[in-house]
């Protein structure tokens, strides 16, 4: 059914294409090609390379570029040998403008002294300041633990101190995203450096998620736009490698005239689940070089982190051939996934174990040991869980549940795919089954104390986005116990009975939902259902997510193929943006 509805659009267009051509031969060459275009589009891309011949086939479909910039609308727009929908045409030329507008608008002088440059010592860092003081758009990247947000913390405290009644807004594109910015942003604020340069309102100041500031609805029409922009004077959006092109241009779109628009990521990561590459676009323009900023000193992973040198190791390969030898006698040897404690002052830790490579050798027995296996990041949680249903069956604040959402937050494990053995699905049925095990307890319909859960849509009534994680605990209301669920990064509580029955457990979570988020510990497996989605950006998102560990189970050509196969996505945003500045 799911493949059905998927299909519908194209049996739609493959209809409208059956209209411009008598020749049956040509019917079918042009719905070929059409149904290429939409594969395209479910990979990201914005567009297709298309030849003379292939134009052809849409004759009477498409219109030039030239043509769509003075408003000719067309189901297809052909552009710089590219074939594109209307719409993602559209979008990107729209970016390119609202782009080329912050560049070249004219901010008044802001000198910064040398007490505010002193605040940083990296080279990289104090260019970052300054291109902020002087740009109207800052482009700031780097790896994990380069420093992007200590940079930013100081960043902002300088502008707070030179421009009086600053207005300021911090947003990520999802909630976990906004949490760990406003976490990172507090922990740097805190800085004795800082003192005389942080507000109260500084400190209050709560990142939310880029929906909620351009107020998108149900309708998905932002409540700022051109015509009513966002009332800031300094905008900043983490995790920018998220954007893709609507959200990228609706965001641009709603900068008003003198606002600074910061946006801060890491571009090697994997880009957004939509079409575009925004971040990863804007960093190639040769014209914004002054606009961007990329940090190189890792602070989080020095040379001797393993984790550090992991992502590095992955940047760096350029083969598939011998490329887990390579890995195992740079950085671990193979072997089993053991129990490890987690402790403050702990160096970094990589465990690494090969799963059979065909799936038809792995025995109900073995699949039993490795969710076992799987299951020991969680035994601090359990425990946590235990001494909470001992202690307090009645939750009354959130100060009684702290160590339990600590907890959880330390571990969790990434999967690539959904479905399978080791897909999202099963992995989470089988924690589930041994944490209620673990915590002695029974399920009642779908809840119980200690129940993750993830939202899979944005509901606009409850006031929840797609990807924010909540827990589920006990609440006396009204004389009755019920089960409630505590979101911590909108610190808000939902009946239980409330939330969708689409909401899912979250034990284990995709590798595309976790980005921007942050645990001490993950874990990551790999099998080779996987073999159609593994690229560098996945696993390089995946294991930067840790902190202090990385346990990995996978399939060798699983793994290898991780670690070799770079995804680019096709998108002509670099070449408007160029032309657009030019």
């Amino acid at each position: 059914m799911e493949n059905d509805q998927k299909d519908l659009p194209m049996q739609a267009w493959a209809k409208y294409v059956s209209l411009q051509h008598s020749s049956a031969l040509m019917r079918e060459k042009a719905t070929v090609f059409i149904q290429q275009i939409f594969q395209a589009l479910t990979q990201g891309d914005s567009c297709l390379t298309c030849t003379e011949s292939e134009l052809q086939l849409l004759a009477g479909l498409y219109a030039t570029s030239e043509d769509a910039a003075n408003q000719q609308i067309a189901p297809f727009v052909y552009d710089q040998q590219q074939i594109y929908l209307y719409r993602y045409w559209s979008l990107e030329f729209q970016l390119a403008q609202y782009v080329a507008t912050l560049k070249q608008q004219q901010l008044p002088a802001l000198t910064l002294s040398p007490q505010q440059e002193a605040l940083l010592e990296d080279p990289q860092q104090k260019q970052a300041m300054r291109m902020v003081a002087s740009q109207a758009l800052s482009i700031i990247t780097g790896g994990p633990g380069t420093g992007k947000t200590y940079t930013l913390a100081r960043i902002i405290a300088v502008l707070n101190q030179s421009l009086p009644n600053i207005r300021i807004a911090m947003a990520a594109p999802t909630g976990k995203a906004a949490q760990r910015m406003k976490e990172a942003l507090q922990n740097s604020f805190s800085d004795p450096k800082l003192a005389d340069l942080i507000s109260d309102d500084l400190k209050r100041l709560t990142p939310i998620t880029l929906h909620r500031l351009l107020g998108l609805g149900e309708t998905q029409r932002p409540r700022f736009h051109a015509k009513r922009p966002l009332p800031f004077d300094v905008i900043v959006v983490d995790e920018a490698s998220m954007l893709d092109l609507n959200l990228a241009k609706m965001l641009l779109a709603a900068v008003a005239p003198q606002t600074r628009l910061i946006l801060l990521g890491d571009a090697d990561q994997l880009a957004s689940v939509d079409v575009g590459s925004v971040l990863a676009d804007l960093q190639q323009v040769p014209a914004l070089a002054e606009n961007h900023v990329h940090l190189v000193t890792s602070r989080r992973f020095d040379g001797e982190q393993l984790i550090g040198r992991m992502a590095q190791f992955i940047q760096q390969n350029r083969v598939i051939d011998g490329v887990l030898q390579q890995f195992e006698q740079a950085l671990v040897p193979a072997g089993e996934l053991g129990e490890i404690a987690l402790t403050d002052s702990m160096h970094n830790q990589i465990q690494l174990q090969y799963l059979p490579e065909q799936e038809s050798d792995i025995t109900l027995a073995m699949w039993s040991r490795y969710y076992d296996q799987l299951m020991f990041g969680f035994s601090g949680y359990c425990q946590a869980l235990v001494s909470l249903l001992q202690q307090t069956p009645k939750i009354k604040d959130v100060a009684e549940i702290e160590q339990v959402i600590a907890r959880f937050d330390d571990y969790r494990v990434l999967s690539a795919i959904r479905h399978g053995n080791l897909g999202l699905n099963v992995l989470n049925e089988q924690i589930e089954q041994r944490v209620l095990e673990a915590t002695q307890q029974a399920k009642q319909g779908e809840w119980y104390v200690g129940r993750p859960v993830m939202m899979t849509y944005n509901d606009y009534q409850l006031g929840l986005s797609n990807g924010d994680i909540g827990i589920c605990f006990q609440q006396q209301q009204q004389g009755q116990i019920q089960f409630a669920v505590y979101f911590p990064s909108l610190q808000k509580w939902v009946a239980a009975a409330r939330l969708p029955k689409s909401i899912q457990t979250a034990y284990a979570l995709t590798i595309h939902k976790s980005q921007g988020s942050e645990f001490t510990h993950t874990a990551v497996v790999l099998d080779a259902n996987a073999q159609q989605l593994l690229s560098k950006e996945l696993i390089y998102t995946a294991i930067t997510r840790a902190k202090k560990v990385v346990s990995i189970l996978a399939a060798r050509s699983s793994l290898a193929n991780a670690m070799s196969v770079r995804t680019l996505r096709r998108s002509g945003l670099s070449a408007k943006v160029a032309t657009t500045l030019s």
